[in-house]
């Protein structure tokens, strides 16, 4: 069974840039209040997801991992 993770984006912290809809279109989308989601809170573990919360330039996207709840992004210090 392939990994799968939990994408929530804080939505404080979410300046709107839109570069995680830009880097994973099919992951997230901006609403009219240009405020990021996801377009599914868990999803099949995928590099276009994490480069997006990579990409993120406030880190306001969190991944853990479904089962486990292992925080995936941002890596703990």
């Amino acid at each position: 069974m392939a990994e799968r993770w939990r994408v929530a984006v804080d939505r404080r912290v979410c300046i709107g840039s839109g570069l995680c809809a830009g880097t994973a279109p099919d992951r997230f989308r901006l609403d009219a209040a240009r405020q990021s989601h996801p377009v599914e809170p868990e999803t099949e573990a995928a590099d276009g997801v994490l480069a997006a919360a990579e990409n993120c330039p406030v880190e306001a996207i969190l991944i853990t991992e479904v089962e486990g709840g292992g925080i995936v992004f941002p890596p703990e210090e």
